[in-house]
């Protein structure tokens, strides 16, 4: 027995290695690099226009307030280890300008719209809906104009409160820790609303909740590493490129946002559906013996693209190849 059969055999008997690498095999045969990639370009196009729109509406709700006008944007800026900082010396507010403010919400809707169309075609896509038991293209965006919404809201209800108990810093390592806590266990709820609305299946708590879980410890991870990666990749940057270095920094942390959420979705499906162990050789040839994994995997994607209620799909396997040497 070569080595590569022997890792094959070792990682099909064993769960830890042989689940991290079923995700991965989906996560490249549903193209999540491209889901990813679609999220992330919405995402960076409705950011600025969301965050004008907020400094304008903190204008006009807290007027007499300018230091709690500050502090609720500071919190949403510290989403953004490094660069939120340089993003907020960037942000201003529309002034008044009834031209620049109805820009800003059109711009705003259009990206704001676009990471939840995305968002949910990443979800439909990774759970095998097929096309014709997803919404229609009407439904589908009145669908996210209303998960939109909500959303903004979700998002306002949960800075105000952490801007509001804002001590300048002077707090405890137990406040701290207790801080972190508060904020895992909200982007657990958070992920996990996202994981079962965005989905055009009636997904259940159990079906979800690893991968919101996961989903969460890890955007808390990156928002520590992020202070000191961001600042490493971006320092003098700014001061070198201006506006160029804040846009590299803010793609960079988008698509690590995102690719968690993609990641964690997958993660959900593989541990739901069974599509582990996968056959090591797999994307590489033909020649290879599917697994159980395999074939409930590859049987998924040819589901995925029914586009009619009475259209059949069938998927059969034949015997692999063999070599003419054996």
């Amino acid at each position: 027995m070569g080595v590569v059969a022997r890792v094959d055999e070792y990682q099909r008997r064993h769960r830890w290695a042989g689940l991290p690498l079923a995700v991965v095999y989906k996560f490249v045969d549903d193209q999540g690099a491209y889901l990813t990639a679609l999220i992330t370009y919405y995402g960076f196009v409705s950011l600025f226009p969301l965050l004008l729109l907020l400094v304008t509406g903190l204008g006009f709700a807290l007027q007499g307030n300018p230091g709690l006008q500050q502090r609720v944007l500071d919190s949403a800026l510290a989403q953004f280890p490094v660069i939120g900082d340089q993003i907020g010396t960037n942000i201003h507010s529309f002034h008044g300008s009834i031209l620049a403010l109805a820009t800003g919400i059109v711009g705003s809707l259009y990206g704001g719209l676009g990471v939840v169309q995305a968002t949910q075609n990443a979800l439909n896509k990774i759970w095998g809906v097929p096309r014709n038991s997803r919404p229609n293209p009407i439904a589908a965006r009145a669908r996210s104009l209303l998960l939109l919404t909500a959303g903004g809201v979700v998002v306002l209800a949960t800075t105000l409160p952490s801007a509001v108990t804002a001590t300048g810093g002077l707090v405890g390592a137990g406040v701290r820790a207790a801080a972190i806590a508060v904020a895992v266990a909200i982007n657990v709820v958070l992920f996990t609303v996202a994981f079962r609305i965005l989905t055009a299946l009636p997904l259940t708590l159990a079906q979800v909740r690893t991968g919101a879980i996961a989903a969460a410890l890890v955007w808390q991870g990156l928002q520590w590493a992020g202070t000191f990666l961001l600042g490493h990749m971006l320092k003098g940057a700014t001061a070198t490129y201006g506006m160029f270095g804040i846009v590299l920094g803010l793609l960079t942390w988008i698509y690590l946002g995102a690719l968690t959420f993609v990641i964690a979705a997958e993660i959900n499906v593989v541990r739901d559906q069974r599509l582990w162990p996968r056959s090591l050789l797999t994307p590489f040839t033909d020649k290879v013996d599917l697994t159980a994994g395999d074939r409930r995997a590859y049987t998924s994607y040819a589901e995925t693209e029914r586009h009619k209620g009475f259209e059949n799909v069938d998927v059969d396997f034949d015997p692999p190849p063999r070599d003419p040497r054996d």
